[in-house]
C-alpha cells in the first residue's frame, strides 16, 4: 500500500473516530436539549402508569408501583423488584421530565434519609441517587419542579435547591429568608411566566416560615423578588397553560383559619380571587385543573376554571366510590384522570382509578400503600 493511501486510510478513520465521539457526547435527554434542536417525538398511546405509594411514615416502605396497561398486570413492589432495593422512607413526590423522573424522598426529622432518586421511565431502573441530607439531620426535600433543564426541589430547612438534569447534579442552591430569620417548611412549588412559585407551610415544626405567602424566584436570576400573601399554610399549588396558578390553604388546627382556593395571575403576580375550600390536592395540565374536597366525610374531585378560579363539575360520574382520596394526576396525552385512594391509610395496599374526560372509570389497579402520584410511559410513533 502506498503512503498516500497509508495517509488517506489514517485521516478516514480519525475522522470517523472523532465523528463518534461527537455523537456520543452530543447524546442527551431530549428534554435537556435547547428548543430548537430538541426532537419532538410523537405520542400514540399510554403504555403504563407508574404510582408513587408514600408508604406508612416510620416503616421504610414507601414504594413505586408499575401497572401495564396493555397486559393488564401490576407489580406492587416495582421500584424493589427492578432495583433490588427500597425506595426508601416517606416518598412525596414523582414528576416526569424527559425520559427521566424524579422521585423526592423526604425521610423524618432527626434521621438522615433525605434524597431525589433519578429513575429512567423507560426501564424504571434508577440513574442517580442525590443525596439531600446535612452531618446530622435529612434536609426534608418535598417537591419538584421543572425548567429549560434545571429541577427545582423545595426542602423544608427553607431553601430550593436546582438540580442540573443533564449531569443530574446540583448546581445552585437558594436560602428564603423570613426578614433576618431563614425561611422554613417549603411545600409545592409550580413553574409559571418564567418565574418559580413556592407554597410556605406552617408545618408545626418549623416557627420562622413565611408561613401565609406564596415566594416568587425569577429563573433567570434564581433569585427571589417578592412574596404573595394567599392566607394561612399553602401545601399545594399548580400552574395552568394561561399562566394563572391555584393554591391551596390548609387549616393548620391551631389557627383554625379556613382552607382556601386562591387563584394568582403570573402576568402581575396579584391574587385574583379566594374562595372558601376544603383540605385537599390538586393537579394541573395544560387547560385542565382538577382538585379534591371534603376528602374526609363527603369526597369528590372537582374541576376547577382556569380563568375565574371557581370550581365546577364533579369529575366522577358514574358512581365509583373513592373510599380515602389521596392524589390527583392528569394525563396530558388523553386527559384521563388518575385518583389514588388510600384506603383508609391502609399501611400496604392503596388504589388507583382512571377516569375518561367524561368521568367514567377506564380502569383501576391494586398499589401499594398510600399511592400519591402518577407517572405515564407511553408509546411513541
Amino acid at each position: 500500500m502506498t503512503k498516500r493511501y497509508q495517509n488517506f486510510n489514517r485521516l478516514s478513520l480519525m475522522a470517523m473516530l472523532l465523528g463518534i465521539v461527537s455523537m456520543t457526547s452530543c447524546r442527551k435527554d431530549y428534554a435537556d436539549i435547547p428548543e430548537p434542536e430538541k426532537p419532538k417525538p410523537v405520542i400514540t398511546g399510554t403504555k403504563g402508569i407508574y404510582m408513587l405509594c408514600e408508604g406508612l411514615m416510620g416503616s421504610k416502605n414507601s414504594e413505586i408501583t408499575y401497572y401495564d396497561i396493555e397486559t393488564g398486570l401490576v407489580e406492587k413492589t416495582y421500584f424493589e423488584k427492578v432495583n433490588r432495593r427500597p425506595l426508601g422512607e416517606t416518598a412525596n413526590d414523582l414528576e416526569a421530565y424527559g425520559s427521566k423522573m424524579y422521585c423526592v424522598i423526604s425521610g423524618i426529622q432527626g434521621t438522615k434519609q433525605s434524597f431525589v432518586e433519578v429513575i429512567d421511565i423507560a426501564t424504571g431502573k434508577s440513574l442517580k441517587t442525590i443525596p439531600f441530607n446535612s452531618a446530622t439531620d435529612g434536609q426534608m426535600p418535598r417537591y419538584v419542579a421543572f425548567h429549560k433543564g434545571k429541577a427545582y426541589v423545595s426542602r423544608y430547612d427553607g431553601v430550593v435547591s436546582r438540580i442540573d438534569t443533564a449531569s443530574m447534579n446540583v448546581d445552585a442552591e437558594l436560602q428564603l429568608m423570613n426578614g433576618t430569620d431563614k425561611a422554613e417548611g417549603l411545600e409545592q412549588l409550580a413553574v409559571a411566566n418564567g418565574k418559580l412559585y413556592v407554597t410556605n407551610s406552617s408545618h408545626p415544626f418549623y416557627q420562622k416560615g413565611l408561613k401565609t405567602k406564596v415566594t416568587v424566584i425569577d429563573l433567570n436570576t434564581f433569585k427571589k423578588t417578592k412574596d404573595i400573601e394567599v392566607g394561612n399554610n399553602p401545601v399545594r399549588i399548580a400552574a395552568a397553560e394561561n399562566g394563572n396558578l391555584f393554591v391551596i390553604t390548609w387549616n393548620d388546627y391551631i389557627a383554625f383559619n379556613d382552607p382556601s382556593l386562591v387563584t394568582i395571575s403570573s402576568n402581575t403576580d396579584l391574587v385574583l380571587q379566594t374562595q372558601k375550600y376544603d383540605l385537599g390536592t390538586i393537579t394541573a395540565s395544560k387547560d385542565q385543573v382538577w382538585v379534591t374536597q371534603d376528602v374526609y366525610t363527603n369526597a369528590a374531585v372537582k374541576s376547577v376554571d382556569v380563568n375565574t378560579g371557581k370550581t365546577g363539575a364533579s369529575l366522577i360520574t358514574d358512581k365509583t366510590q373513592i373510599s380515602t382520596l389521596y392524589g390527583l394526576t392528569v394525563n396530558p396525552f388523553n386527559k384521563s384522570v388518575v385518583v389514588a385512594d388510600a384506603q383508609n391509610y391502609n399501611s400496604s395496599t392503596g388504589h388507583a382509578y382512571v377516569f375518561s374526560m367524561l368521568g367514567k372509570r377506564i380502569y383501576d389497579f391494586e398499589t401499594a400503600g398510600l399511592p400519591q402520584h402518577a407517572v405515564f410511559l407511553y408509546n411513541y410513533k
